[in-house]
């Protein structure tokens, strides 16, 4: 009689997996791109509607549909949530973005390792459950949303509209690493405010620049040692980047204004308003100093989400039951023990733990350093076993 692992592993096709993966290549679905990851939603769908698993589309916003597949077994269990995005950053100067190849077992194209394998893992692990019958109790949701890159309203909407679950797997490039927690995230941009005048009278302005200067130096005295002391098993330590300053307008006039924005990661344990609050404190402090000291605190355009949500971290206990599942399923697939480790950058797992209150973790194959570069590519051979893997994991969480 053949194990589950067998059983799943006859039914996972290499060949599947790589057309999968390449025909949503083919479909754009980087920013700019009227309706931008419908096409991709759209070929999903099809893909379960011929598999017989319950898909449908969801509009979240002008055309731009997530898609949501279900395989129930109809028998109590736990429930299983798969998440992932369908868009991808733009083709850039990638050389034949939308043109997959394969040298020396590599899928290259743009999505491949960010998001679309992960996609058709997902994809091709539900179709050998059901083909298989492995869900005995439980089941499986799988959420293709958009705008991650961005927003990630696509996740957002799927919180909003009740979808919840026991555990969730974030299906991004994770070099097979099984990543437990990732840091909390925001972009603040602070706007000094001088006064300008011609260089030759400057004693009668306020230079920004100056300003930015002191807050600066005043951060770097008082509050990075106190951040740099934050530290994690894991996720190491807390960050704070000076990212980009912008001030004044030419040599001989004092600069009237000065913007500074900054990149600051913080961990599980730390509060999101005591993190904005410690910045305020400092330019507080300056201000009732020096009263010609002036400052507009803001977080970046390009990190704002929908009202009532921000970049929280994520963190799930290493003796959760989808943790020891996954890891399980890793060993029974590979012969080997799981890498466990975190993700650096920022991902929807931060949404699902803290706002829909889903223990959730983040794995997959492919490696995060080639998303997003001119040299996007994926190992073919971890396509199949990231989908078996995932198949197992399932199979065994959901069965409680």
């Amino acid at each position: 009689m053949k194990t589950l692992k067998e059983a799943l592993a006859e039914r996972i096709s290499e060949d599947r997996l790589v057309r999968l993966t390449s025909d949503m290549v083919r479909i754009r679905s980087y920013s700019g791109i009227p309706a931008q990851e419908t096409g991709v939603a759209n070929y999903i769908k099809a893909f379960f509607d011929a598999a017989g698993i319950p898909c449908e589309l969801k509009e979240v916003t002008d055309g731009r549909c997530n898609a949501i597949a279900v395989l129930d077994s109809g028998k109590p269990g736990r429930t299983l949530l798969f998440n992932e995005h369908m868009d991808t950053v733009e083709p850039n100067d990638m050389p034949d973005p939308f043109e997959p190849k394969i040298v020396d077992g590599q899928l290259y194209g743009r999505g491949t390792d960010d998001p679309k394998g992960m996609l058709a893992c997902v994809m091709e692990a539900m179709l050998a459950i059901k083909e298989t019958g492995a869900l005995q109790q439980g089941k499986i949701v799988f959420t293709a949303v958009i705008d991650e890159e961005h927003n990630s309203i696509g996740t957002i909407d799927t919180l909003e509209s009740g979808i919840t679950a026991d555990g969730a797997i974030i299906a991004e490039a994770t070099n097979m690493e099984i990543q437990t927690c990732q840091r909390g995230l925001e972009w603040l941009e602070f706007r000094f405010i001088g006064k300008t005048v011609h260089g030759g009278f400057q004693r009668q302005g306020i230079n920004a620049i100056a300003k930015a200067v002191d807050f600066i130096n005043l951060v770097e005295e008082k509050l990075t040692p106190k951040i740099n002391a934050r530290t994690h098993p894991l996720l190491k330590e807390s960050t704070i980047n000076f990212a980009v300053i912008h001030g004044g307008t030419q040599p001989s006039t004092v600069a009237g204004e000065c913007v500074l924005s900054l990149d600051r990661r913080f961990l599980p344990y730390e509060d999101y308003d005591t993190v904005l609050d410690e910045f305020r404190v400092l330019l507080d402090e300056l201000a009732a100093k020096d009263p010609t000291f002036k400052c507009e605190m803001s977080v970046c355009r390009e990190s704002v989400m929908k009202e009532g949500y921000v970049h929280l971290p994520m963190e799930i206990p290493p003796d959760h039951p989808l943790v020891t599942t996954l890891q399980e399923a890793f060993r029974e697939a590979s012969g080997e023990e799981a890498v466990m480790s975190f993700m650096p950058a920022w991902t929807d797992a931060g949404l699902l733990s803290a706002y829909g209150h889903i223990p959730t973790l983040i794995f997959g194959p492919g490696d995060g350093k080639f998303a997003h570069s001119n040299e996007e590519h994926i190992a073919v051979g971890d396509l199949t076993k990231a989908a078996l893997i995932y198949a197992l994991t399932a199979a065994g969480f959901c069965h409680s």
